[in-house]
């Protein structure tokens, strides 16, 4: 069983401790006392509040589960101590030289940087853009306008462009948008939308090209206590684990 370490004690680390991981959970961290002690307690883990003390522990594999912050933060430690990365914040290579300086440490120590398909279905299919001509690559994203921190009586769109500069603006809410791109090795053109009448998280993807042509729409529910976060997001991380090492490998 691999040794897995938890950067972020937030939603989506309670809710992939409820399912059964191809692994064990050995030390959590997160800045926040509290949320450390309760998913540690939870899983059995270790429970960090000290970055410097949580990576010395023997991981094979650690999860970010946090913010394209603690991407920015901790990422570059965790691949020299060479252990694989799994990151759900995706949204932080939108920073062309961070995604350069990690891939170049991944490189180098042999090591593995793992983004599951989060709040998307039909991410690993949107690699086959990159071996096509692609004349089109959208997303439109509408969420309740809780989801965004704001209020409104009525639809409203907050953005329109490209994910990269979306990512920006709005780091919770365009990290799915920024995965969609790097598979596709092309930016995704987004719109976000705040919309009252709708209590789910609903992403329509328009892919077009050589192949042929794509129309996806996923209506998500939102994980409890966080409406910014899809719950698909977190089953996307268990799924991911419980994958890594596969004898049959189904998918792109």
């Amino acid at each position: 069983m691999k040794r897995i370490g938890v950067i972020g004690c937030g939603n989506i680390a309670g809710l992939i401790t409820d399912f059964s991981l191809e692994g064990d959970i050995i030390a959590v961290f997160d800045r926040h006392s509290d949320r450390s002690d309760q998913i540690a307690k939870k899983c059995s883990a270790k429970a960090f509040t000290d970055f410097t003390q949580f990576i010395k522990e023997p991981f094979e594999l650690v999860i970010e589960i946090a913010s394209i912050e603690a991407v920015r933060a901790y990422a570059e430690a965790v691949l020299q101590m060479q252990c694989d990365l799994l990151i759900l914040s995706a949204g932080a290579f939108a920073d062309k030289n961070l995604k350069q300086r990690l891939l170049s440490i991944a490189k180098k120590r042999s090591r593995r940087i793992l983004i599951p398909s989060g709040a998307l279905f039909g991410l690993d299919n949107a690699k086959i853009a990159r071996y096509g001509e692609v004349d089109t690559l959208t997303m439109q994203t509408t969420k309740p306008p809780k989801s965004y921190s704001i209020q409104t009586d009525k639809r409203k769109c907050l953005f329109r462009g490209g994910a990269n500069e979306c990512i920006k603006h709005y780091p919770r809410n365009a990290n799915a948008a920024v995965a969609l791109g790097m598979a596709a090795q092309k930016e995704v053109q987004i719109e976000l939308w705040a919309d009252p009448s709708i209590v789910t998280n609903t992403h329509e993807v328009h892919i077009s090209g050589s192949f042929g042509e794509a129309v996806l729409k996923i209506n998500n529910k939102p994980s409890p206590h966080n409406p910014s976060t899809s719950y698909l997001a977190a089953l996307s991380v268990v799924a991911m684990i419980n994958t890594r090492d596969s004898t049959i490998v189904v998918g792109t």
